[in-house]
């Protein structure tokens, strides 16, 4: 058995503990609902408005909790109960989902209604993220947290395949509607298997002595002193603010430029999650990485030469290839960016570095807002096309003008 082989096999094991077995579904499918959701909501709102600003606001609803609240997730998953954080947000979420269902059901949906919903998911994906991956620990230990969490990402670019296909499937076969109320069943099954988890005798530290903001300044502060972390942090915004928010003007894309209906818009925006979970798989089984960097850089420059083919691209079925191979490269750079960051930060310093990749992530919304405005001025394809550009020769400024990203990696000190 190769050195690869036996890494790949080892991610599996988390499912040896009982109750991994219960948390891992819990998460891929609330992952699964959570896509779903926002193209479900995304077609919803382009039908009533015709407007690629109005379906950016989407996004932008979805994931602007993550900027507002995802430090805050973090000071929550030290603090209280992790079990009962996750359960409460998602008893949240389901009562905002199932108030859009009764809505869409009667007919009296309006498309600012999605807003909203949409708000109360992603506030909840923000402040229970730290504490499902803080769970990992907890049930299996140090040990055995790395292949989980590789098996947690597997699940995450599974559920960006799966979700997107299957809601444009329900929209083909049921409706808005009734895809919604399959939203709303699974995201009530995902509840009932995190209630299933038996966790006890784990000690939840309380601190009191500083303040979130003096955390933030202070992880800022060291992350931008270290110029590994530096052009990691640079290049997630980058990819954050004008790499991914391509995903919500695919609906517009494949109705205006493709002229596809809502089941091939769906296959659609999976396709790149297909890529990404190839390429999850492939990075999961390689032996031995030193210069994490240089996947990082190769990955994300390699996905946005893609988005720009996309943008230029006027026939579905050669568009479908052009965005598996983006996964593919998001892969690499989605991958990269925790690892660089753990083996990089000195112990004391990798929280609050987390916590500053996660304000990265965060600028997330801001791209929505942009790609969605340039959209309704110039068209989806121009203003997708603009944004890869920008980002593919930023990225390469980045990489040129800071070296030590391309460097094989070791923990750097003070």
């Amino acid at each position: 058995m190769t050195a690869g082989h036996r890494k790949f096999t080892r991610t599996f094991q988390a499912f040896s503990n009982p109750n991994y077995r219960f948390l891992w579904p819990a998460n891929f499918i609330a992952f699964t609902a959570r896509w779903m959701q926002m193209t479900l909501l995304g077609w919803f709102v382009l039908e009533r408005t015709d407007s690629a600003w109005f379906v950016g606001l989407v996004g932008f609803s979805a994931m602007i909790p993550m900027f507002a609240l995802g430090m805050i997730g973090g000071v929550l998953a030290d603090s209280i109960d992790r079990k009962e954080v996750i359960r409460y947000t998602q008893t949240a979420t389901f009562i905002s989902l199932v108030t859009m269902t009764f809505l869409l059901l009667l007919g009296v949906a309006k498309y600012w209604h999605a807003y909203p919903v949409l708000l109360v998911m992603g506030t909840g994906w923000a402040l229970d993220m730290p504490s499902r991956r803080s769970l990992i620990h907890d049930l299996l230990g140090r040990d055995g947290v790395t292949n989980a969490v590789a098996l947690d990402s597997m699940g995450m670019s599974a559920s960006m395949m799966i979700g997107p296909a299957a809601a444009g499937a329900l929209i083909t076969m049921i409706g808005v509607s009734g895809g919604h109320v399959v939203v709303t069943i699974m995201s009530g099954i995902s509840i009932i298997l995190i209630s299933q988890l038996q966790i006890s005798g784990i000690p939840k530290p309380i601190r009191l002595d500083r303040s979130l903001l003096q955390d933030l300044l202070e992880g800022l502060r060291y992350v931008f002193r270290q110029s590994v972390l530096r052009a990691m942090v640079l290049i997630t915004v980058l990819a954050n603010l004008l790499l991914f928010p391509y995903i919500h003007m695919v609906p517009v894309i494949a109705r205006d430029v493709l002229g596809v209906g809502a089941g091939l818009m769906g296959l659609l925006q999976a396709i790149s999650g297909l890529g990404s979970l190839i390429g999850a798989i492939v990075i999961a089984s390689l032996p031995n990485i030193t210069h994490h960097g240089r996947f990082l850089i190769g990955g994300v420059m390699a996905a946005f030469t893609a988005l720009f083919a996309f943008s230029q691209s006027t026939d579905y079925f050669l568009s479908l290839p052009i965005l598996l191979m983006m996964g593919l490269g998001i892969a690499g750079f989605g991958s990269m960016q925790t690892s660089l960051t753990m083996l990089v930060a000195q112990d004391q310093m990798r929280g609050k570095a987390l916590g500053v990749v996660s304000l990265a992530i965060g600028s997330g919304p801001f791209g929505a807002l942009l790609v969605g405005s340039l959209s309704d001025l110039y068209g989806p394809s121009f203003a997708i096309g603009v944004i890869a550009a920008t980002g593919l020769t930023l990225v390469g400024l980045i990489a040129t003008t800071m070296p030590s990203i391309r460097e094989k990696i070791l923990r750097e000190e003070e």
